[in-house]
């Protein structure tokens, strides 16, 4: 420590120093005067740094007034949509099935019926001035627990007896009992050329006296989980997640042969199909002719059984908890699943328990037979 001695030898005006009271002069410091000593400390001051101001969340503003974040997909759509029921559309997906409309679709769900061919029913929430959608099929009574946890209308073409308990619960739209359904002329097989468009739906809806808001405390419960949009879930945050630019569900549907393909431009799953006896290729909807897409793609194994000598399935779709895989942004991880009502939603969750973040846009989602696999990247995958 130094120690300095500083001098002090000013001549002050007398006029500067006058007193306050008596504004006597005082006497000037000389060079004889005693010098003070005093002791100063060099130490450099440490000066504790402002703390940094927390980072400011940007708010979600909708590009445009009266529009809201999707339940479904998170993207922005009206109000008027995002409170209306969203319909269920069953579809084949065989090679002499007609899609229309199925661009539009917000969640696809597949699953094996009998015989190993998958049906596909599409969640689409905005199905206003649609011309076209479908084709529409039979329904499988499994299919109805899906489209309950969306509060959905239910588009169908009859069915076998195993739905006549569960169909009486929803608000279904049937062929074979409505006269709005129409057949399409350009489409060459009789099996796939029942569709239906906004208008039938409508008339249905209103003939049979259907809801069409969301029905009550269903806006309450949030369904799929979204992160921020600028803050995309890219599973970084998980050691085990694997890398997945393809994803093959041949071994799981061996007719439908479908299989997607991660475009790193656009950050979607492509999807393609192999078709038995048909051409590889894009799965395309023929109104549009725009390829499927979808950002996320869920995988559940779930408990099955063969019903009867036709090959009927049966699938637990609640009460119950089992595992597969979430896949998004080219990466993958393990998942479980818990679905804990007929009308709940299903959720998902990782390894540590905690509930998954989905990103903005369509979802795909497989439903995979316990003890079936599929392949990432050509590694099996159970």
């Amino acid at each position: 420590m130094k120690r300095l001695k500083i001098i002090l030898l000013a001549a002050l005006s007398s006029a500067l120093l006058l007193s306050a009271c008596g504004k006597e002069k005082e006497k000037p410091v000389t060079a004889e005067a005693p010098v003070a000593e005093q002791s100063i400390d060099d130490t450099p001051e440490v000066i504790d740094e402002p703390e940094e101001p927390a980072e400011e969340v940007e708010e979600d503003i909708p590009p445009e007034e009266g529009l809201v974040r999707s339940r479904i997909t998170n993207e922005w759509v009206s109000e008027e949509v995002n409170n209306r029921r969203p319909l269920a559309i069953m579809t084949p997906n065989t090679k002499t099935a007609s899609h229309y409309g199925i661009s539009n679709a917000d969640v696809v769900y597949e699953c094996n019926v009998e015989g190993s061919i998958t049906r596909l029913m599409w969640i689409i929430q905005d199905w206003r001035n649609a011309d076209r959608l479908g084709n529409v099929r039979s329904c499988r009574d499994y299919y109805v627990y899906w489209a309950f946890e969306w509060d959905a209308l239910y588009v169908h073409f009859g069915g076998p007896f195993y739905i006549d308990e569960v169909i009486k619960r929803t608000d279904d739209i049937d062929g074979k009992t409505s006269s709005n359904f129409y057949r399409a002329k350009d489409v060459k097989n009789s099996t796939d050329d029942a569709f239906i468009d906004t208008a039938g739906v409508m008339a249905d809806v209103d003939k049979l006296g259907y809801a069409l808001k969301l029905r009550d405390g269903y806006a309450d419960e949030q369904h799929y989980r979204f992160a921020p949009v600028k803050q995309p879930n890219d599973l970084s945050q998980y050691s085990d997640a694997i890398k997945a630019d393809k994803i093959d569900m041949s071994p799981t549907y061996p007719v439908t042969n479908c299989y997607f393909i991660y475009n790193s431009e656009s950050g979607l799953y492509e999807r393609f199909q192999h078709l038995a006896g048909a051409s590889d290729g894009p799965h395309v909807d023929l109104a549009t002719g725009k390829q499927l897409t979808f950002k996320n793609v869920l995988i559940q194994n779930t408990y099955h059984e063969v019903r009867d000598d036709n090959g009927y399935l049966a699938f637990k779709c609640h009460d119950t908890t089992r595992d597969g895989w979430f896949f998004t942004n080219g990466k993958g991880i393990h998942v479980n699943w818990k679905k804990t009502s007929d009308y709940g939603a299903t959720r998902y969750y990782d390894d540590a328990g905690n509930e998954i973040e989905l990103n903005t846009g369509k979802t795909m989602v497989c439903i995979v037979e316990d003890g079936d696999s599929f392949l990432v990247d050509g590694q099996k995958i159970n």
